[in-house]
């Protein structure tokens, strides 16, 4: 966790308590999870809207994905007719 070790850690937080005081911190780690939280579903989603946009702006995409996918059964009936 980037070099830090339990010292360093407890040091931080005693630090971060003497700051913010024992009401505040509780308050305020709910909302780093929440800002973490959200953060990683907006990532999710630009992702999703990336793949998407690709997929409907690429011609011949689809016929290439059905290409692929023909392949992928000849491939599964040349195993089972292999054993």
């Amino acid at each position: 966790m980037f070099g830090l070790g339990t010292p360093e850690l407890i040091v931080i937080l005693s630090i971060a308590f003497l700051v913010f005081g024992g009401k505040k911190l509780p308050e305020l780690g709910a909302g780093l999870g929440k800002a973490i939280t959200s953060f990683k579903k907006g990532l999710k989603d630009v992702e999703q809207t990336g793949k998407d946009a690709v997929s409907e702006n690429v011609p011949g995409l689809k016929e290439v994905a059905a290409l692929r996918d023909g392949v992928n059964q000849v491939k599964d009936l040349g195993k089972v007719l292999g054993k």
